[in-house]
């Protein structure tokens, strides 16, 4: 285990009896043993001295794709938790989009052996029904004891809602949680980007903002019917925000997260057809993104995630219509957000996603596990191909200003630094 003393770090983290004091931490054995305004450096521990250091609780990414198995082209699952601790992220949840679908026990037990021995923590979600082809339900028991957090099929709607109702009653008897991804696919038709002006004067067939909302609907009446907990990922619509904030009034066991590129990016961006801004949801017009910012900041949306999918060039850099959706987005997150969110708005949408999970979550003070995130909030910059240290490189946020840095994570007994 690395032993650490972190210098004049300014601390974030409400819960702890040193939040907004700039103190020392000493780190030892994973522990974290004194906090104090000056500790005195000893032999054997390795210094971090910055300029500007903040710490917080460990972040957590709630949806991040890396391709293994079957897809180790587009990334790993070793590469990307070491740019999941590089960008600040001491632990991620993994989508089940690989190839075969982490849709059993076995497939769990396969990325959490891949993942062992690393500063960030990965936590599986399984997929929701065999092989994500919405059919029929996947082993959800079996792979909650195996070690997933939850279930849902990545960026794919469950379109039959009896199915959907049985996977709510059927998950209670465990506590487990759902991931319900949000999109009429009827609705949807062929459309490929937000479904408004943008769309219209480029000739772009349109995904209209009813898709999704309609779908948030249909599952929040089925979750009041069936009760159950259901985590709704990267809403992206004005009605959605609506819906789940009349849900949580209810009383409902909702909660729901937005993606980095739809609280910092618009439809306006599309103007030039390139396919590094096809995500879905899609990215909508300036005013929806203005509501989505003010619904994080009054604390509708529980969580923000990356939503990083790595995708190879050969199915990225294509014509706007045939290119597949995603963006990565673990190396850019912070800075992208701080761009457009009060820094403590930030840091605790990124430690909030531990909480919904279920995963642990320690406070910084004497005598906790470390498990922190180490940034800067006074970097101004502009974000790069050379910042990208995944495989894939198709990135959203090549040549946008950047608001402070992440600069590593202390986890695991681990210190990784973005140097």
């Amino acid at each position: 285990m690395t032993q650490v003393i972190l210098k004049q770090a300014k601390i974030i983290d409400p819960s702890s009896p040193f939040h907004n004091q700039t103190m020392d931490l000493k780190i030892e054995n994973g522990t974290i043993t004194q906090i104090d305004k000056e500790i005195t450096t000893t032999s054997g521990f390795e210094v971090v001295n910055l300029p500007n250091l903040h710490v917080s609780k460990g972040w957590m990414d709630s949806s991040v794709s890396f391709g293994e198995p079957g897809y180790e082209d587009r990334e790993t699952i070793e590469n990307g938790l070491k740019v999941a601790a590089k960008s600040g992220f001491t632990a991620v949840a993994l989508q089940p989009n690989s190839n075969p679908t982490i849709d059993n026990q076995s497939q769990v037990r396969f990325v959490l052996d891949r993942a062992k021995g690393n500063a960030t923590t990965l936590y599986p979600i399984g997929a929701l029904t065999k092989g994500s082809e919405g059919n029929e339900l996947a082993e959800l028991y079996d792979m909650q004891n195996a070690g997933a957090i939850a279930f849902g099929d990545y960026k794919k709607a469950l379109q039959n809602a009896n199915l959907q109702k049985i996977a709510l009653q059927y998950v209670q008897d465990f506590n487990g949680m759902l991931v319900a991804f949000c999109q009429d696919s009827t609705l949807k038709g062929s459309g490929i980007a937000n479904e408004g002006d943008v769309s219209t004067k480029l000739g772009l067939k349109g995904i209209p903002a009813l898709a999704e909302e309609l779908h948030v609907a249909r599952n929040l009446f089925l979750l009041e019917y069936s009760g159950g907990k259901i985590h709704i990922p990267t809403i992206s619509t004005q009605g959605s925000i609506k819906l789940i904030k009349e849900a949580k009034a209810k009383g409902l066991q909702v909660t729901c997260s937005v993606a980095v590129h739809n609280l910092v990016l618009n439809d306006e961006i599309l103007m030039g057809f390139d396919s590094r801004y096809k995500v879905l949801p899609p990215l909508r017009e300036e005013a929806t993104r203005k509501a989505l910012i003010a619904a994080v900041l009054e604390g509708t949306i529980d969580c923000i995630t990356s939503d990083h999918n790595p995708l190879d060039i050969e199915n990225k850099k294509l014509e706007f219509d045939l290119a597949k959706d995603g963006t990565i987005g673990l190396e850019s997150a912070f800075g992208a957000l701080l761009n457009s969110l009060p820094l403590e708005i930030v840091v605790e949408k990124l430690v909030s996603s531990k909480l919904i999970f279920n995963v642990e979550n320690p406070s910084i003070a004497i005598g906790n596990k470390a498990d922190i995130s180490l940034f800067t909030t006074q970097d101004q910059w502009q974000f790069s191909k050379e910042n990208v240290q995944s495989k894939s490189k198709n990135s959203a946020f090549i040549g946008q200003k950047m608001q402070g840095k992440a600069v590593g994570i202390y986890n695991n007994g681990q210190l990784i630094m973005n140097n």
